[in-house]
């Protein structure tokens, strides 16, 4: 008796996994659907987005780029190099040394023969590490600041450049991105096109992993050569820019990367900047911003924009790659924890009703869930609980339709955009869909599930060293398959 209860119970169990699949993938291809709907209004548009107006426009905001710098040293001059050739007419870029222990500040130091200035920092949002000491090039006329602080963390770093920057915007940028060269124009675009209401503009994140960088630009856009890399283009495709675009376009948008994010600084000093004691702060600061104008019942827009590109360089060691997602999730849950008196309350509009209730069913515990199948499903095979057509509709389901989740995704990025145009990239990134389902997908469950468990457990928050390996710069050693 006990037996036929338990194998009942296992039973329901992996159906209740298998309709958990159907779910989460056909949200996928909702979200899928929307960022279509958007990019199909953004290509109508792009002929007349007006960026030469805003360039040469008087009223275009001008802009602090915050750099948060921890041991970035291996492209550190390349992406700084970047920044400040971006397009764009009143900008400076703010370099936060936050306690490195290589030569990231000797490498800025070579290229851009800094000297110390005498600079006041007011205490607008709340740090922890202490101002060093404050630098600028000696003769040449970039809009460059490097700032050296005590250690206190990418936030504290981050803090501290929003109390030197010097304009009404702040973007935040990655250490170990590149920006393309009108990708400031185009994030700041819905400032100058809804001033009053826009406070907060995302922008894409590729991953840079095989492409050649010269004079701090992207100049040839290739596939990743390893296949750890290549799996994460498909996902920063599909999470990134379809599924962040899918929310922008419903109102529901509830995470800006904080390796390419713009923010009104006025705003930023009401709710005192970035949060110390939450591993992902970048999304935290953003459900944060939307909680603050909401009680206050403002009238307010965050928006992603699918055009701006920042790249980014990935893990390409499963170590580097497992601290990473580790922390993502374990920021997820910190983030809900904090803020779950927001969630089903209509207070909160969308974000309140369906940004944070979607995160928790189907980002917070979707790693719980892929593990229990790949335990469960078996298992109940193996006890006669379910039936071999069972199984197989199990892994149609849950991989089958994954798989043409990413080829749709695929298809509509390629032909919305098309940043990779040679054929055996567009071959790769299809073969890094098939992959991603056999090893990578559990191992990342895995992971997440550990960052879920330390949230849980609020064991010390430990952001990891993520080694870097630099970009290239010679075009003959990006390709390769």
């Amino acid at each position: 008796m006990l037996a036929d209860w338990a194998r009942e119970l296992l039973r329901l169990t992996d159906y209740a996994i298998l309709a958990y699949f159907v779910l989460i993938n056909s949200s996928y291809l909702v979200l899928i659907g929307l960022a279509w709907l958007e990019f199909a209004h953004h290509l109508r548009r792009v002929p007349f987005a007006g960026h030469e107006e805003t360039y040469r426009s008087q009223l275009t905001q001008p802009v602090s780029v915050l750099v948060p710098a921890h041991n970035e040293s291996a492209g550190i001059v390349q992406s700084v190099q970047a920044m400040l050739a971006l397009r764009y007419p009143v900008f400076e870029v703010i370099v936060i040394d936050d306690g490195s222990t290589d030569d990231t500040f000797k490498r800025l130091d070579e290229e851009y023969d800094l000297v110390e200035v005498p600079r006041v920092i007011p205490d607008s949002v709340p740090t922890r590490g202490a101002v060093l000491s404050v630098h600028m090039p000696r003769v040449r006329p970039e809009p460059l600041v490097v700032v050296r602080k005590e250690n206190g963390g990418k936030t504290d770093a981050v803090n501290t450049g929003i109390n030197v920057a010097r304009y009404p915007l702040v973007c935040m940028v990655d250490a170990d991105s590149i920006l393309d060269p009108q990708a400031l124009l185009s994030v700041a675009k819905p400032f100058a096109d809804d001033p009053l209401r826009v406070v907060a503009a995302g922008g894409v994140i590729r991953v840079a992993n095989g492409c050649t960088v010269l004079a701090g630009r992207i100049v040839d856009v290739q596939m990743p050569r390893q296949w750890l890399p290549r799996i994460q283009v498909v996902e920063y495709l599909r999470a990134f820019l379809l599924g962040r675009t899918g929310w922008s376009r419903v109102g529901g948008l509830l995470i800006i990367s904080g390796a390419f994010g713009l923010f009104r600084r006025d705003v930023l000093l009401e709710i005192g900047g970035l949060d110390h004691d939450t591993i992902g702060e970048d999304a935290e600061l953003v459900v944060r911003l939307h909680k603050h104008l909401r009680q206050r019942r403002r009238d307010y827009r965050v928006v992603f924009v699918a055009e701006p590109v920042s790249w980014s360089e990935a893990p390409s060691s499963l170590r580097v790659l497992a601290r990473q997602r580790r922390r993502w999730h374990r920021g997820i849950a910190e983030i809900i924890g904090k803020h779950h008196g927001m969630i089903g309350r209509p207070r909160y509009g969308r974000i309140g009703l369906l940004s944070l209730p979607y995160y928790v069913v189907f980002e917070l515990i979707a790693p719980v869930v892929e593990l229990a199948g790949v335990v469960l499903v078996p298992l109940g095979l193996w006890l006669g609980a379910v039936n071999v057509p069972f199984a197989i509709r199990f892994v149609l389901v849950a991989y089958g339709y994954a798989l043409l989740v990413n080829l749709i995704a695929l298809t509509v990025e390629e032909y919305s955009f098309h940043r990779y145009g040679r054929w055996n990239d567009l071959v790769a990134a299809v073969l890094a869909s098939v992959v991603e389902n056999f090893g990578y997908r559990q191992l990342t469950a895995f992971w997440r599930v550990q960052g879920l468990w330390s949230a849980i457990r609020r064991s010390k928050q430990v952001w990891g060293t993520m080694h870097r390996q630099g970009f290239s710069t010679d075009a003959s050693s990006a390709g390769g398959s």
